[in-house]
């Protein structure tokens, strides 16, 4: 494995490259650059790819994953795959289907993490660790209200490894993360360079995050990119973080982020960033309950 990887271990024991590469991609986009855009950034040496069912790519995810390993260029235990459970398969008989059947579009025999998308169901999460079809399981989008309702179910068997959770410099969680790290579970970050141009989910009118002049400063201080400075200030806060993007240059360039460090000044002028600014708000879920974003953290 690449050694200026850095990992971070999970609750569980296994490890967690902490960098990943990330899947999701507008509508309009043609799938096949998904699996153009995964086989670079293996090359480039991405080893942890996350993907879910309802991104509609993991057919492409595997076909690349798969090509990396028959060229020699990786074993699949050198990928650490990450799926998620969407929201229409909650009900628990539904649960391990719904991974066997990413796993066949994959043709993979286990993912490395399975997580619920939304804030639901724990139980039949469990079983699908038992059978051996994922390796650890954790959670995305869960408040620490919801996080403590798991941690306190009777009878949990096992708890969430990670939590993933849209995490940037505009949005910090601090109060999360360190509800999190008090009990031992590793916040994962997406959208942690904004978000690309989504027009179905965000606001056309919100602010690009990565022409914020704080980051375009300390890009010209470190003589980086405003995208290696907002991935490299998670690495340093002990959060797993995701980088998105389909172009050659900047896959390539994202996997840098192991190359320099940034003072305890520049963190502390990245952390003056924070604005609890949210891109993407799950309005479609905000009626519901179990809705997780109308808490503080």
């Amino acid at each position: 494995m690449n050694s200026k990887h850095q990992f971070v271990q999970l609750s569980d024991g296994h490890f967690i490259p902490g960098l990943g590469f990330g899947t999701y991609k507008p509508q309009e986009v043609p799938n096949s650059k998904t699996t153009e855009a995964t086989k670079i950034a293996i090359e480039a040496g991405f080893r942890h790819i996350d993907c879910a069912y309802v991104y509609q790519v993991e057919e492409e995810v595997g076909l690349a994953v798969r090509s990396k390993i028959a060229d020699g260029t990786v074993k699949r235990e050198d990928i650490f795959y990450t799926s998620k459970l969407w929201c229409t398969f909650h009900r628990p008989e539904l649960v391990q289907s719904s991974l066997e059947r990413s796993l066949k579009k994959l043709h993979f025999d286990y993912v490395d993490l399975y997580l619920i998308h939304y804030p639901f169901s724990m139980k039949a999460m469990e079983k699908c660790k038992d059978a051996g079809l994922a390796k650890s399981i954790g959670v995305s989008n869960f408040n620490h209200r919801q996080l403590e309702m798991i941690l306190n179910k009777p009878g949990l068997k096992y708890k969430p490894v990670c939590n993933q959770v849209e995490c940037h410099v505009y949005h910090n969680q601090r109060k999360l993360l360190d509800f999190c790290k008090s009990k031992n579970i590793v916040l994962v970050a997406y959208s942690a360079l904004g978000t690309q141009r989504e027009k179905k989910w965000v606001d056309q009118s919100s602010p690009v995050l990565l022409d914020d002049p704080v980051l375009g400063a300390l890009a010209k201080k470190h003589r980086r990119s405003p995208a290696l400075i907002a991935l490299r200030y998670q690495l340093q806060r002990g959060v797993v973080v995701l980088a998105q993007s389909l172009k050659e240059n900047e896959i390539k360039e994202n996997i840098q982020v192991f190359d320099f460090e940034l003072t305890a000044e520049d963190m502390k002028d990245l952390d003056g960033l924070n604005r609890n600014y949210r891109y993407l708000a799950a309005e479609f879920g905000a009626d519901h309950p179990n809705y997780p974003f109308a808490d503080e953290y």
